[in-house]
This record gives C-alpha cells, structure tokens and sequence, in this order.
C-alpha cells in the first residue's frame, strides 16, 4: 500500500519547531559525527537545533519552511531565506528575489528514496510562483553525491566560503540556480499552498543506499 507524501509551508508553533529540532540535530549528527569533534559537535547541536532557536527561525519572516509528512510523520524539511547575499560581494545589499535553501534535510530511513528530490521539486515550485531571480545553497566541496544532486537541478559552481564549527573547517562550495523573472508576485499568493508528491512511497522506506547531501552546513542532508 502507498502513502502519500506531503509537503506544505510550515506553521510557526512550538509543536513544530520542537519537530524540527528534533530532525536537525539527528541529520546533522548523522552527517558530521565521523569528522566533528565531539564537544565541537555537541556546542552546535546545542546552539542551532534547541527548540527556542527553531521556534524564533520560524518566527522570522525571512524565513520559509516547507515541511514533508509521510502518514503524518514529519520526514524531511527544507529552510528558506530570501533575499540572500549568499555568493555576493561583501558588502553588496541581498537583492529581492534572491533566495537561498539553507537546509535541505531527510530522515535518515528515507534517505534513498526520492523524498530530496521531491522537497527539491517543491523548492523550485515555490521560488517560481514567488518569481524569485535565483535560487543558492552551499555544500561540503568533498560531498561529490551532493554536487551530482544539484548539478541534477541546473545548479552552477559561483563561488566558495568557509564554514567553521569549533576547531573544524572546511570549504563549502557557492551555487547558483538562475530561474526566470516575470514581475513579482506577493508571497501571499503561496502562503496556503501545498506540493503533494508527483511519485508515491510505500509505508516503509525502500532499500536503497543512503545518500548525504550536504548544504550550507546547517547541515544540508538530501536524497536524490
């Protein structure tokens, strides 16, 4: 039997900043475990994914978060903010219509699946009846599964940036995603909007392989 996935904006309560807490530090310490030292994996999960930091995320009207349930589980999470200065000169102003998905995580047991795919689908969905002018992320330069995914998607290589937690640093490559920009609607005309997915999952997750796919290291976590 198939159970439909479905991904909607997000409401900002505490019922649903504790679930994003709760998926955040899980992928991310899935992600990152095996090259983060432990305290300097324990002072971020701590300072990113308590439930006050997310509740304040959600409160923020920068921000957008489009939530995927499966049998009213949530499963997986994208995190938007626009405009982004993400990949721009320092000091150059975030123009309009710039947005940026600054997490893209899965559950671990659907990792494989198509669900990062699917939030993906609902990311572009958005960014378009928005009319935004691009679309940006970044991602761990080693993650070569993560860059295949979003080369996938028409993202393009335009730049670079240190991410540091604790004593580790790494190199996160800048991408950019160009979309068309007819005149700009007002993010009203989306705030009811849901994506129920194109494909249909089974009541567990199939066997394939996980993959990580890794964003602007708020820990970004896909599956293609």
């Amino acid at each position: 039997m198939s159970s439909p996935l479905r991904i909607a904006l997000a409401k900002a309560n505490a019922t649903t900043a504790a679930q994003l807490a709760d998926l955040g530090r899980q992928t991310f310490q899935d992600t990152f475990a095996a090259t983060t030292a432990p305290a300097d994996m324990s002072a971020f999960l701590a300072k990113t994914f308590g439930p006050e930091q997310q509740l304040a995320e959600l409160q923020d009207s920068a921000n957008t978060f489009l939530l995927a349930h499966m049998q009213g589980a949530l499963v997986g999470y994208a995190k938007l903010r626009e405009p982004s200065a993400l990949g721009l000169p320092e000091g150059e102003e975030a123009p309009a219509g710039r947005l940026e998905i600054e997490r893209l995580y899965v559950a671990e047991d659907w990792l494989g699946t198509g669900l990062g795919a699917a939030l993906m689908r609902a990311v572009l969905a958005l960014a378009d009846e928005l009319h935004c002018s691009a679309v940006v992320l970044g991602v761990w330069e080693k993650n070569a599964r993560a860059l295949a995914f979003y080369q996938r998607f028409g993202f393009r290589e335009i730049g670079a940036h240190d991410f540091q937690m604790g004593q580790t640093v790494d190199r996160d490559l800048i991408l950019r995603k160009g979309l068309a920009t007819p005149a700009r609607a007002s993010t009203s005309a989306a705030a009811a909007k849901s994506w129920p997915c194109c494909c249909s999952f089974g009541s567990s997750p199939g066997p394939s392989r996980p993959q990580n796919h890794l964003q602007e290291r708020h820990a970004e976590r896909s599956a293609a």
